[in-house]
């Protein structure tokens, strides 16, 4: 009994100083002066935090959404942060030519591409999923077939800058949650895509790095909107999130949680389903 003991504090602060390591702040601001960075799904929410704080690096950006009007807001407080060059294309990424459109502007305008920072979503109700087949289809388009597009366009751009993909998921690609049956779906399509991606890369030895980013539940105000009254999770700043995700892809992490023990509750998943599926079901309000 006491070497069984012994051995569960070796373990224990083995896999302390592991998850030390692996948290560790290696970030260096000054490697994001002067990078030329797209970032789509901008004009609001965790988009337009990220473009502010690349903005206060010094970065040279290029930020999209559907709203022209309030891209331009966000564009000229870009500049006001210290943003080397900043410039706005709006489109829609539920036309299927505009993907390719925004990378062909961001990649001649800024000569070049060091980050391609996917983070936009179609909206989708919070609701029990009522058997509406089309607006899975839609949003498969703006939230996963989108984002391929794009990458396809920014890949050859990138190799030559030896540049990143940072592709801004959830937890919910990793953990099904009740309400948001295809979001849920499109989540776990872009997981599975670019860690294939990832796995590709590395096999061709390409220096191009890909960092997946599973998010909680943020603070934006579509989300909070959204989940009041189902649910008593608590959310957490988009500030926050938007300033770790430029960390992560930053220092070519593959994968990154946020807040980080939505790691701990993703290694759980399968060694305990039924308090996992107990504990997501009694997460929510609901009336039948």
């Amino acid at each position: 009994m006491q070497m069984f003991g012994k051995l569960l504090v070796v373990i224990t602060g083995l896999s302390a100083a592991l998850v030390a390591l692996m948290w560790r702040d290696t970030f260096e601001p000054e490697s994001l002066r002067g990078v030329r960075v797209l970032v789509t799904g901008a004009s609001t929410g965790i988009g337009e935090q990220m473009a502010y704080v690349y903005a206060r690096f010094g970065a040279q950006i290029v930020i999209t959404a559907r709203r022209e009007a309030v891209l331009k807001q966000v564009a000229e407080k870009c500049q006001e942060l210290g943003a080397q060059k900043v410039l706005y294309i709006p489109a829609d990424m539920a036309v299927p030519t505009d993907p390719e459109r925004v990378v062909r502007f961001a990649a001649e305008e800024l000569g070049g591409l060091d980050y391609l920072v996917l983070n936009h979503i179609g909206p989708s109700p919070f609701a029990m999923w009522d058997g509406d087949a089309d607006h899975t289809r839609w949003l498969m388009q703006v939230n996963f077939l989108s984002y391929i597009q794009m990458t396809s366009s920014a890949m050859p751009v990138l190799k030559k800058s030896g540049g990143a993909i940072i592709a801004v998921s959830s937890i919910a690609g990793k953990l099904c949650t009740p309400f948001v049956a295809p979001y849920t779906a499109t989540k776990f399509a872009l997981n599975g895509f670019f860690g294939s991606v990832q796995q590709e890369l590395a096999m061709q030895r390409a220096n191009v790095s890909v960092t997946i980013c599973m998010l909680g539940l943020i603070d934006t105000k579509s989300a909070m909107d959204k989940v009041k009254g189902y649910t008593t999770m608590p959310a957490y700043p988009a500030t926050d999130a938007a300033l770790e995700i430029i960390k992560a892809g930053a220092t070519r992490q593959k994968e990154f949680f946020y807040p980080w023990f939505g790691h701990l509750l993703c290694l759980a998943r399968d060694l305990f389903p039924s308090a996992r599926d107990w504990f997501i079901q009694n997460s929510y309000t609901y009336e039948p």
